[in-house]
């Protein structure tokens, strides 16, 4: 279940957005196919991430995948439990299991972004 509240990328990031910050992490359908999440790599508090470029990896017993940013800004906070233990993005992708907390740097970047509908529908013609 998608959910509908936050924005997604065709790299399967979600943007959840509160004003000019958006929490960001990885959908679902990513942590299916990454399988067990075991080592995240997340940037500093105060780097700047770029819309849909690489601001990290996360790396499963199968793979090593890069993190790719839904939204441009500077980054306030990241999830350090997440860091101290990866599986927690496995157990709740869209809950604790967050990677960052950005300020939003032009909220048009939004527009970019796929409504939740669209994300399942891109998904299901790309699988």
């Amino acid at each position: 279940m998608t959910p509908e509240d936050r924005k997604y990328s065709k790299d399967h990031e979600w943007a959840l957005l509160d004003d000019n910050i958006a929490t960001v992490g990885i959908t679902q359908f990513a942590v299916e196919s990454l399988s067990d999440v075991i080592y995240v790599d997340l940037p500093e508090a105060g780097s700047d991430v770029v819309q849909f470029e690489k601001f990290g990896e996360i790396e499963s017993v199968k793979t090593v995948s890069d993190l790719i940013s839904p939204v441009s800004g500077r980054i306030l906070e990241r999830n350090q439990a997440a860091l101290d233990d990866p599986e927690l993005v496995n157990r709740s992708p869209y809950a604790d299991g967050w990677l960052l907390k950005v300020e939003i740097a032009d909220q048009a970047q939004i527009d970019d972004l796929l409504e939740p509908l669209e994300y399942e529908t891109f998904i299901a013609a790309n699988s």
